[in-house]
């Protein structure tokens, strides 16, 4: 232990003077001297400046062995690694376009909603003209007759591509094969585990609607069947206007119509309303008062 604080003084010594303490400081450190040399001896400037920067850095290493000091320099560097981090946007998610969100949060809609939205104009307009003109042909032929006629259609189709194709196969004399081979090899079976999600799914339904059926025709709440009834004599007269299938046209344009309204004059609607909302609201509590034993049900 002394001869660490006598060998560090010396160090330090030598570095407050290094011309002068350069011959204790060698003393110290035990160097062969040349008994023959000793009184001629003599350093230049660079061999002094050469000599004091390695008696530095052997005593930084000394001290760096006996007392380790933390790391500063990677200790700021890393706390300004962090502080980047936290004030860097692309890092926090957000960039120049705006904040990036997560792949799991961004659902694709579905093939319905992009039906109705009409965000596929040509996919949409077929689908929308197919079906309405079959509900067009349903309301003035049969269904037995619409059934025919389309079958009819649809073959002569297919017939007249088939025949065509075996004549330019015959003529080039290719052997493409069947022109509908790529249909005929696609997998159209409907699977159990389908089939009994939807039948599970429509037992459920059934089962809700034949309990709540029996509640209001059997008056288990009054306001509830004061309310059916109401809506049943409000069919009768739309019954006698329209038929099933008028109504089922007209709910099919209000299905490829109404979103896209909406999306549009959202505000506008959820405004007016609301304003009807309220005076329904108003007309029921009304009517509520004045007939006995009806009560509100508490929300």
């Amino acid at each position: 232990m002394d001869d660490e604080i006598s060998s560090t003084t010396g160090e330090a010594k030598l570095l407050q003077d290094p011309v002068e303490n350069q011959q204790n400081f060698m003393d110290a450190q035990n160097f062969p001297q040349d008994p023959d040399t000793t009184e001629t001896f003599d350093l230049d400037d660079d061999d002094i400046l050469d000599l004091a920067g390695g008696a530095q850095d052997a005593l930084a290493r000394h001290r760096a062995t006996r007392h380790p000091e933390p790391d500063t320099e990677r200790v700021s560097t890393a706390g300004l690694e962090d502080r980047t981090k936290l004030e860097d946007p692309v890092k926090k998610g957000e960039t120049d376009v705006g904040p990036v969100r997560p792949a799991s949060t961004c659902k694709a809609p579905s093939a319905l909603v992009e039906l109705v939205y009409w965000r596929d104009l040509q996919r949409t307009g077929i689908c929308f003209g197919a079906s309405l003109f079959l509900l067009l042909s349903l309301s003035a032929c049969s269904i037995v007759s619409v059934l025919a006629y389309i079958s009819l259609a649809l073959l002569s189709v297919t017939i007249s591509f088939r025949i065509y194709k075996g004549i330019v196969q015959a003529v080039q004399k290719s052997e493409d094969g069947h022109p509908f081979k790529m249909y005929l090899e696609q997998d159209i079976a409907v699977s159990a585990d389908v089939v009994h999600k939807y039948s599970e799914l429509a037992l459920g339904r059934f089962n809700a609607t034949v309990k709540e059926l029996r509640r209001l025709f059997l008056v288990e709440d009054l306001v509830d069947s004061l309310k059916f009834a109401v809506l049943m004599w409000i069919l009768t007269y739309i019954g006698a206007l329209f038929n099933g299938l008028t109504l089922i046209i007209i709910a099919h344009v209000a299905v490829f119509t109404w979103p896209v309204v909406y999306e549009k004059h959202q505000v506008q609607i959820d405004h007016y309303y609301g304003l009807v909302n309220n005076q329904i609201k108003d007309v029921i509590a009304k009517i509520q008062a004045k007939i006995p034993g009806a009560k509100p049900k508490s929300e």
